[in-house]
């Protein structure tokens, strides 16, 4: 399985293509596709370049990132290493890398 994500030009935050095309903040709400739909569903988001950047396919599952980018995806995910106590990275607080 396969899903899509990118960063949103607005505030550098990452985004996933949720299950109704909208871009989505959480990797809980992401679409996960095939490997077949998941051409389509890159394109309908790189179509927005006014949107977001850098759009593209990583390997996942309903747990998350899957495969060998799954360490830095999961960091893309929760926000970075340190500081935890600040950002999207404070409300994860129990959940680990």
């Amino acid at each position: 399985m396969k899903a899509v994500t990118a960063n949103r030009l607005s505030d550098g935050a990452v985004v996933w293509l949720g299950a109704d095309g909208a871009l989505v903040e959480r990797y809980e709400a992401a679409a996960l596709y095939t490997d077949e739909d998941a051409p389509a569903a890159l394109a309908s988001v790189a179509a927005q370049p006014t949107v977001v950047a850098g759009a593209y396919l990583i390997e996942a599952n309903a747990q998350g990132p899957a495969g060998r980018e799954a360490l830095r995806e999961t960091i893309r995910r929760n926000g970075p290493t340190v500081r935890r106590d600040l950002g999207k990275q404070a409300e994860a607080q129990d959940e680990r890398l």
